[in-house]
């Protein structure tokens, strides 16, 4: 005697909204970490631009601003390390 077996319609239904559920899912957290990977990425430039300036300027216009040049990086990441 051989037996088989059907899902019922709800079981199939539910395991394709469950694999669909996943599917985007995966499509929001790549975007999510794609989101962050460009925040960094700005951060990082604007950052990169404001030590750029800053090497650019005379000694005389850094003692003005209160900062040595041996200070600059300090001064940039001060958020970050510096607290």
């Amino acid at each position: 005697m051989a037996y088989s077996t059907t899902l019922a319609p709800s079981k199939v239904l539910n395991r394709e909204i469950t694999a669909t559920r996943n599917g985007f899912d995966a499509i929001g957290r790549f975007l999510r970490s794609l989101t962050i990977s460009f925040h960094k990425a700005s951060v990082a430039n604007a950052r990169f631009q404001e030590i750029t300036a800053l090497q650019q300027k005379t000694d005389e216009e850094l003692a003005a601003m209160g900062l040595r040049r041996d200070e600059i990086g300090r001064h940039v990441f001060r958020d970050l390390y510096y607290s």
